[in-house]
């Protein structure tokens, strides 16, 4: 008996996204530009033939989608907040998908290619 152990893991990387953050007076009046980067974990199928339909994974620009509508005029005073807000929006929409990492990067107080910024992480189990 073989025992696989494949894992399918969608990403979508470096996503320059503006949005309402901060807890300074000077952030919290005009969006903030986040490099936002998302992995998600989704169930394998058992084989990807040249053939397979897209219902065999998840499309790219659904993960693109809920890293960039993000609620109009909402200001999120952290941006844990906003990872958290686009794991959600993936998790409820796909129930295939059995983990979300999303990293953001604050990129108006990062220096010399600096990454100053969160990881948020969550699993089904």
């Amino acid at each position: 008996m073989t025992v696989r152990a494949d894992r399918l893991v969608l990403e979508v990387a470096n996503l320059e996204v503006p949005v309402l953050t901060g807890i300074y007076s000077e952030e919290t009046h005009l969006p903030q530009p986040l490099r936002i980067s998302v992995r998600a974990e989704l169930d394998c199928a058992d084989h990807y033939a040249p053939a397979t339909p897209l219902t065999a994974s998840k499309n790219y620009m659904d993960i693109k989608r809920a890293m960039t509508h993000l609620p109009e005029g909402v200001h999120f005073v952290l941006i844990e907040a906003v990872a958290d807000h686009i794991i959600e929006t993936l998790m409820v929409e796909d129930a295939r998908i059995q983990s979300v990492e999303v990293k953001i990067v604050k990129l108006a107080i990062a220096e010399d290619d600096e990454e100053i910024g969160v990881t948020l992480f969550r699993s089904r189990d």
